[in-house]
């Protein structure tokens, strides 16, 4: 294929490996759904249905065959990378892969920041989000979905503190010194979508499917992506050759690391700032503590990073999109170089 030679400006904040990086070279972009199953509804009533104004009715009828329960990936392959591994990219609950992309403030996301930093990356939709699609309910999604309000976003993302969110911009108080651009805030919520209790099951098995597609590999994940990324590392250790857990809301009981099964797969978990001052996540850190203890009970590598402490302060859950994003990239590229993932 003829390679697309696509002419970046670079950031000056990018670390000096990458500042150079004015062309970025590309040898392919695409994208593709993965796992699922084939599934046959019977038995549902018609309706007539009128689809545009000043139509005539149309019978709809929800019987028949349907492929349900995929995910979505999109891909962009460099002509010369440098990562031994593509990078994958899993994003958070009520969320998609726009997490990766440009920013709520229009500036580059880490999609872009790993790309001029020499990986191939892979940025997925899991199942039932964005270009995944659903699936009836409940007669395939059990339950119904749920949406997340602005004011639990504002709050459980440690943008600003419990009862600080208001409607009017303007009134909204963020916690101090807080670097998530929050003038960009309502923006930043056009990328909310609906999300299902009931479907991790799903989600995990598009994920291991994905795995076996296109890795080995090293993957990013985020907040309910951390469970379906130390699974997957669990299930396929010849597969991920490291994970990188961005605030993972979850990760499996401590005994799953036994064995010493991880020993070559390096873990990293990072904190942001004002997890003191939040109730839900004082509840949730204790979780991947206690699996990074066990993984390094084991021998392997499970580094653990609270930001604040590393002098990086001000980073709420979303820290991808912070005004100081790309320094917490260049820490995470650093790390990756460290861990032999770079060639």
């Amino acid at each position: 294929m003829r390679l697309i030679a696509l002419v970046l400006g670079v950031a000056t904040t990018l670390v000096s490996t990458i500042a150079g990086a004015d062309n970025l070279s590309v040898a392919e972009v695409g994208s593709f759904h993965v796992g699922g199953r084939a599934v046959s509804l019977t038995g549902l009533p018609t309706r007539d249905v009128v689809f545009t104004a000043g139509s005539q009715p149309i019978k709809v009828d929800p019987n028949g065959d349907f492929e349900v329960e995929q995910m979505y990936v999109q891909y962009i392959k460099l002509a010369q990378p440098k990562a031994r591994y593509p990078l994958l990219l899993w994003h958070g609950g009520g969320l998609t892969g726009v997490t990766w992309e440009t920013k709520p403030d229009g500036k580059p996301g880490w999609q872009l920041f790993f790309l001029r930093a020499g990986h191939d990356v892979y940025v997925s939709d899991a199942v039932e989000r964005g270009r995944a699609s659903w699936a009836r309910y409940p007669e395939i999604f059990s339950g119904e979905p749920l949406f997340r309000t602005k004011k639990q976003a504002w709050e459980d993302f440690r943008i600003g503190a419990v009862g600080s969110y208001k409607l009017s911009a303007a009134d909204r108080v963020a916690l101090p010194g807080q670097l998530f651009p929050t003038e960009a805030f309502d923006q930043f919520f056009k990328q909310g979508v609906p999300r299902w209790a009931s479907t991790d099951t799903q989600i995990q098995a598009a994920y291991h499917q994905l795995v076996q597609k296109v890795c080995p590999c090293v993957i990013i994940v985020h907040s309910q992506g951390g469970n379906f990324g130390f699974n997957a590392a669990l299930t396929a250790p010849d597969k991920v050759k490291g994970l990188i857990a961005i605030e993972p809301s979850g990760a499996p009981k401590p005994e799953a690391a036994g064995g010493g099964k991880l020993k070559a797969v390096p873990h990293l978990v990072v904190w942001g700032d004002y997890i003191a001052q939040s109730p839900l996540w004082t509840r949730f850190v204790p979780a991947s503590q206690a699996y990074a203890a066990a993984l390094r009970a084991e021998g392997g590598v499970a580094d653990w990073w609270e930001l604040p402490k590393m002098g990086v302060t001000g980073n709420g859950h979303m820290l991808m999109m912070d005004r100081n994003s790309d320094q917490i990239a260049q820490m995470i590229q650093k790390w990756m170089g460290e861990k032999g993932l770079m060639r």
